[in-house]
């Protein structure tokens, strides 16, 4: 029995997301510039869109660009801004194909002009796809977004939209990047790093965390089918006993 095989539809994950992790170290290994390891990386990317859209799995979010990139040498940035402008314009036949819906989080604000122009193409572009919902995280932190979730809702607070004893979880959750999504099931990290590096943390609370050796670039359909095996293998309790489960 093939590893896809082994996957339980019917127990899938509602939304996983990934630390796309070790290009640098892999282009290092060949003896080649990073820039080499962030493009063969995209492939990785394309690999587990089309897997994870013909499983079934509705929401994957990828950790793409983070606030602290911004300080990775100047010609290393600009390389990877130019590159998500071509994976975009290249990809878009991909997300047509498979019915993908393009979102993104973080403060693309940030972005080059270029960069947030086309970003902002595709997500129109995609808005009625409805098999999954692909979200890469650009000038993320999760930090930094939590603070911005506390300065919206002081402001409510002062102006009195929202009294400070109504704000809960569901509250919270609506001033989100994520809003839109799902609470992440499964976290994945490649590169053999054991680290969430702020990304997702309010939305990882309850997430099964799967951390594997292989650097991105080098990261196949079959490794995803692993990682989604072993996920499938837990028991989740949400704070329950084994007994309560049963």
């Amino acid at each position: 029995m093939s590893l896809k095989e082994q996957i339980n539809k019917k127990k899938l994950p509602s939304h996983v997301a990934i630390i796309m992790d070790g290009n640098g170290r892999w282009a290092k290994q060949q003896g080649l510039l990073r820039v080499i390891g962030h493009e063969n990386g995209t492939k990785s990317v394309r690999e587990a869109v089309e897997a994870s859209a013909e499983l079934g799995i509705k929401n994957l979010t990828l950790y793409a660009f983070s606030t602290e990139n911004w300080n990775r040498p100047k010609l290393e940035v600009q390389t990877l801004m130019k590159l998500l402008v071509k994976s975009l314009k290249k990809e878009i036949k991909t997300l047509q194909d498979n019915n993908i819906k393009l979102n993104a989080i973080g403060c693309l604000k940030d972005l080059p002009k270029k960069a947030h122009q086309e970003l902002l193409d595709v997500i129109e572009k995609t808005k009625e796809n409805t098999n999954m919902t692909l979200t890469l995280a650009l000038s993320y932190g999760s930090r930094e977004e939590i603070v911005n979730v506390i300065k919206e809702l002081s402001v409510k607070v002062k102006n009195n939209i929202i009294s400070s004893e109504s704000i809960d979880e569901s509250i919270i959750n609506k001033h989100l990047y994520t809003q839109n999504l799902p609470d992440v099931d499964l976290l994945i990290r490649t590169s053999g790093e054991q680290r969430i590096s702020n990304f997702l943390l309010w939305q990882i609370a309850y997430a099964e965390l799967y951390f594997t050796d292989i650097l991105w670039p080098d990261f196949k359909k079959e490794n995803l089918y692993e990682a989604l095996i072993n996920y499938q293998n837990r028991e989740r309790r949400f704070g329950k006993t084994s007994e309560q489960l049963t």
